[in-house]
């Protein structure tokens, strides 16, 4: 036969492949950054998924399967995927739960500098303001104005006091931004 024929995939599978894009992928090497509230939050994601909803679903699909013909039992069908779905989050979940590594914000509590956990304050060279609080990739929320560490605005920042000025690079250029305050959360809080 032909090699043109065959299907040979010199790579090695990529274990993160079947996890989906749920989440950017951390740098090579390093460790999962995150605040105590940000792991608890994935540790209780992942308790759930495998004391309650795995279980269920499992029940389930046992029922469903001795009902008979499996081709076209929607609860057998469906409670197959879902549990395919839970069991790639489960490994996901495990993966960056292996590999992270909690931070408490508060340890710096007082500091002008900034380190992972700290909400910044920065004006562009327009005078304009902006606040953004440095978390952890898994729990960063844009919305709320949480930015991941591994960001290009938490890169420029991180190491930077109040007063500095620094050279932030943008897809339109760079930009000078000032670092106008930095604050923590009170320990305990």
């Amino acid at each position: 036969m032909s090699k043109a024929f065959t299907k040979e995939n010199d790579a090695a599978p990529d274990d993160d492949e079947d996890d989906g894009p749920s989440l950017p992928a951390l740098p090579k090497g390093s460790r999962n950054y995150m605040t105590p509230a940000g792991y608890a939050r994935l540790r209780a994601e992942f308790m759930q998924l495998l004391d309650v909803e795995r279980p269920k679903i499992v029940e389930t699909v046992s029922w469903a399967a001795k009902n008979g013909d499996r081709s076209e039992n929607g609860d057998y069908l469906y409670g197959k995927k879902r549990l395919r779905e839970i069991d790639r989050r489960l490994r996901f979940l495990t993966k960056r739960l292996d590999i992270a590594e909690v931070v408490d914000p508060s340890a710096h509590h007082g500091s002008d500098q900034v380190f992972f956990g700290a909400t910044v304050t920065y004006a562009n060279a327009k005078g304009e303001e902006r606040t953004i609080t440095i978390m952890g990739i898994d729990e960063a929320d844009s919305l709320a104005g949480e930015v991941s560490w591994v960001s290009p605005i938490a890169r420029t920042l991180l190491k930077a006091r109040e007063g500095d000025e620094l050279q932030l690079v943008t897809p339109v250029g760079v930009e000078t931004i000032e670092v106008v305050e930095v604050r923590y959360p009170k320990p305990g809080a």
